[in-house]
């Protein structure tokens, strides 16, 4: 799979969120944190599509643009390419420096003592 740039990645987030999409509606939510050209927009989804990370349905005359890439793969080819540059493969590093920074929730929190328990418990 190929690794989304920094800004295919704000692209694909926002058609995750959304669903399918016009390059209006993804650039108008790109716009809402910071100022973005909807021609560049435009550019870097074709590229995008070329890529095979987004498909787009040219049947009307706003095209629609859905991700093909899943989140769960783009996040794990993020996370493994993170862990061996920054943290020389040590997943342990990762996670104590991730939940450090001190912003993880209760939640967050529990889910993550959930997952210690299935691990130790041999439920992956």
């Amino acid at each position: 799979m190929t690794k989304p740039t920094d800004s295919e990645l704000e692209i694909l987030r926002v058609l995750w969120s959304n669903g399918p999409s016009s390059v209006r509606l993804v650039n108008d939510k790109i716009n809402e944190s910071k100022e973005t050209g909807y021609t560049t927009t435009l550019k870097i989804m074709q590229i995008m599509a070329q890529k095979g990370l987004v498909e787009r349905d040219e049947t009307s005359r706003t095209h629609i643009y859905r991700a093909v890439a899943q989140k769960g793969q783009v996040q794990e080819a993020m996370v493994d390419k993170l862990l061996d540059m920054a943290f020389g493969g040590s997943s342990s590093q990762l996670v104590l420096s991730a939940l450090g920074r001190g912003k993880t929730s209760k939640e967050e929190l529990d889910q993550i003592k959930e997952l210690i328990k299935k691990l130790e418990d041999g439920d992956q």
